[in-house]
């Protein structure tokens, strides 16, 4: 079983600990016939396409109530834009980074159709950060989860920020309902990983204090999340577990009532959990 953090520890160490607890040993990852990493684009494609259509989030509101008309919003790992582009209006200039480059074609796409000029910025956070540039708001939707070294990384979205930050994710880590999927395919106890309460811990330690709002989504795809075929869905997990596509109808089995089909699309994992949105002024 993975090293669980200390307690005495640091909230930035308990942070970077509770993500290396979740990272797949070598032996595995070397063995696996697909990158476990990445998104489908189809998928952020029907999270940015909902997130046009739900009501508004707290993010939302939280991140248009200091922005002028016709300004600036830096959407960092924007993937298809769901974080940013409900705010087109008022917004009149989007920013997107992502480290992968087709997210940020459907970005370009999304935003242009939106009416907002848009520019883009393909690479990792903060290295890419002095070519983004500044922007009146800066969001960063679900992407914390993936950042062992989370100080720097928000320390430099404040830097680039002229108003606000504001910061969205879920509870739970997104990955921490396949624990008894990983003892099942590979023998092993995965930690569950950090939690939006860490995520205040360590914001708190390295001197900032976020205002926070929970939202409790009760849809099944809360945003946009799903495919139209059964077999993506499965397949999408099936990856994430370092396992071949010949696996897949053992996966299927495993999930159960986790695969499932809600308004024409399939998804797997757990309810939908709550959303919590964290935000300051610069």
């Amino acid at each position: 079983m993975n090293a669980t953090p200390g307690a005495g520890a640091t909230a930035t160490a308990r942070w970077r600990d509770a993500l290396e607890a979740l990272r797949i040993p070598d032996p595995i990852l070397e063995a696996a016939p697909e990158s476990p990493w990445g998104f489908p684009t189809e998928l952020f494609r029907r999270r940015a396409d909902a997130a046009a259509s739900r009501e508004i989030t707290p993010t939302t509101v939280r991140a248009a109530e200091v922005l002028p008309a016709g300004g600036s919003v830096l959407d960092v790992g924007c993937g298809g834009g769901a974080t940013s582009l409900p705010l087109v209006p008022p917004a009149g200039v989007v920013i997107g980074v992502d480290g992968q480059a087709d997210m940020l074609e459907e970005f370009r796409n999304a935003a242009g159709a939106a009416g907002a000029q848009v520019r883009t910025v393909h690479g990792p956070w903060p290295e890419v950060a002095p070519e983004a540039g500044d922007a009146d708001v800066v969001v960063c939707g679900h992407v914390l989860y993936n950042v062992a070294e989370a100080a720097p990384f928000v320390e430099a979205l404040g830097r680039h920020a002229r108003r606000r930050v504001v910061l969205e994710l879920t509870e739970r880590h997104p990955l921490a309902w396949t624990t008894d999927l990983w003892e099942r395919f590979h023998g092993i106890e995965r930690s569950e990983g950090p939690t939006a309460d860490d995520a205040v811990a360590l914001l708190h330690e390295i001197g900032l204090t976020p205002q926070r709002e929970d939202l409790d989504v009760s849809d099944e795809h809360p945003a946009g999340d799903g495919f139209d075929r059964r077999e993506d869905a499965v397949a999408l997990v099936r990856r994430r577990l370092c396992l071949p596509a010949s696996r897949d109808d053992e996966v299927a089995e495993a999930l159960g009532h986790r695969l499932r089909e809600h308004d024409g699309l399939w998804s797997a994992g757990p309810p939908a959990q709550r959303v919590v949105t964290l935000w300051w002024d610069v």
